[in-house]
């Protein structure tokens, strides 16, 4: 048997082809997308193609979000892609906000011309379709002939799809002229129902960012000018980035009774009187992908937290002649069988012609949580070399330190029993990890002066802010400081020490409570 770890490569290094993140953030985002094998631009501007590694991602962040819909009485149906464009123009203000993102189809037949191929001119339809930017208006032509009494309420109806809105300037995961997501669309008797439906799945959404994605969130409401074209309330979550921008994860709203109106729904109460219905939407998409990688991962690559990573644990055999290879590699299957068998999936690189070395930057590039080594002195001793892919930093520690927590040798039974409680370390901490990083980020602000110190000087971040402007002063702020208000936050988001009433840091004017201002994505 040929000795293929010892055969000469070029040195493998951690970052190797990853741009620093203190050097040039967005471009530390793009290199990680890539070399963790997750999304590649497609020829179709704007578009991406999502590769199986960042799919699986998004593949588990569906299964722990659908579970949640379907626990709180939710079902999935699917509504057409194309929207007559008479429908869309129906509800004035929604057709508005969405009126410079919208793709329409024309024609529906191509014809060879002169030897080459192009549009029928002869095939232009009656009406123009748009390709749905969001499915508010088909879906609501559709409950019309549906809801006739209160006993068809609540309607609970959730969609999974791809939306097209023609963005102008892209980046994959976080804003593609196509992307990925869930929309749901309810149907309500009273607007009390329905803003109670708003709140529990602004819950779910919280409860996937900090328990599943292990990203901390601040919910609250946009304000009049952020909210959804056509809703009367929006509520939102919000994510801090690790360069302090912030990231909308998901949003909430209530739609009072306008497309109810403009679809004409309207269901017999019971006391026998016609009124229209009170409707929902919320959705989430795959720029949740974005925010994962953007919160937790380093200069060596993705950091995943486990309930959502492709691959929990690889095992790389380390030998030197072809008895130690067959040896470790037999071992490292009979460890990932068992490993398995706890639920987890393992993956064992047993790939000749490579380094170590080069095998674990490449896994951890792609952010699996734990890596095994099993070379001849683990199978003399019985034991196992556990390296976990982070560990919270710890003040004035260096990197040798770091890597030491890093790597344990542990004994061979005791380290696959104890790799459910390892997992769920794991998971705790990147939510931890997240936090700190976001309080040291995060500033109390009473004055302008601070205000334009925190953005300008120290590089900005979360800053709760007494605010009564309006959307004007909104406006004012944006241009001064590039920042805008992430949300009117719910009481208990404000710290401690911010609450209760104070003045405007812009125009001095009394101010009930702080909201969240931010640059953001």
């Amino acid at each position: 048997m040929s000795n293929p770890q010892n055969q000469k490569q070029p040195p493998a290094t951690a970052s190797d082809g990853i741009t620093p993140r203190a050097v040039d953030y967005g471009q530390w985002y793009l290199d990680i997308v890539k070399r963790a094998e997750l999304a590649d631009h497609s020829s179709v501007r704007g578009c991406m193609v999502i590769k199986p590694h960042g799919y699986t991602i998004w593949e588990k962040l569906q299964r722990e979000l659908d579970d949640r819909f379907k626990a709180t009485g939710h079902v999935n149906a699917y509504f057409p892609l194309f929207i007559p464009l008479s429908l869309l123009a129906k509800e004035e203000e929604h057709a508005a906000g969405f009126a410079k993102e919208c793709a329409v189809v024309t024609h529906y037949r191509l014809k060879s011309i002169d030897g080459k191929v192009g549009v029928d001119p002869e095939s232009k339809l009656e009406e123009p379709l748009v390709v749905r930017p969001t499915s508010e208006t088909i879906i609501w032509e559709q409950y019309r002939n549906w809801i006739q009494s209160y006993r068809d309420l609540p309607l609970l109806i959730n969609q999974w799809a791809n939306v097209v809105r023609w963005e102008m300037r892209t980046r994959l995961f976080l804003r593609t002229a196509e992307f990925l997501w869930q929309e749901g669309h309810t149907a309500h008797a009273t607007e009390a129902e329905a803003r109670e439906e708003v709140a529990k799945m602004l819950a779910v959404y919280a409860d996937v960012a900090e328990n599943v994605m292990g990203v901390p969130v601040v919910r609250g409401h946009k304000t009049e000018g952020e909210r959804f074209a056509g809703a009367v309330d929006t509520q939102c979550i919000e994510g801090m980035m690790q360069d302090g921008k912030a990231l909308q994860m998901g949003t909430s709203h209530y739609l009072g009774q306008n497309f109810a109106k403009s679809a004409d729904v309207k269901f017999l109460n019971k006391d026998g009187v016609l009124e229209y219905v009170h409707a929902t939407s919320w959705g989430v998409s795959t720029r949740l992908v974005g925010a994962l990688i953007m919160t937790h991962s380093d200069d060596n690559g993705l950091i995943l937290p486990p309930k959502l990573a492709p691959i929990h644990v690889v095992i790389v055999p380390i030998y030197k002649t072809a008895e130690e290879q067959e040896r470790t590699t037999a071992e490292a299957r009979a460890v990932a069988e068992e490993l398995r068998a706890q639920g987890w999936t393992v993956k064992v690189d047993d790939r000749e012609g490579m380094q170590p070395g080069a095998k674990y930057y490449e896994w951890e590039r792609k952010g699996v949580p734990v890596r095994i080594e099993i070379g001849p002195r683990d199978l003399e001793k019985g034991s196992l070399c556990v390296v976990r892919r982070f560990v919270i930093e710890q003040d004035g520690e260096t990197e040798q330190e770091q890597r030491k927590r890093k790597k344990q040798f542990i004994a061979r039974a005791e380290a696959i029993a104890g790799m459910p409680a390892l997992m769920e370390t794991l998971q705790k901490d990147l939510l931890e990890r997240a936090r700190i990083m976001r309080e040291k980020k995060t500033r109390i602000i009473d004055t302008i002066e601070d205000f334009e110190a925190f953005f300008k000087g120290e590089g900005g971040g979360f800053a709760w802010v007494h605010w009564a402007g309006t959307r004007e002063d909104e406006d004012t702020m944006a241009k001064r400081f590039e920042t805008s208000i992430r949300c009117l936050p719910f009481e208990d988001q404000i710290p401690e020490a911010g609450r209760g009433p104070g003045t405007c840091i812009l125009t001095g004017r009394p101010s009930a409570q702080r909201v969240l201002m931010a640059k953001a994505y």
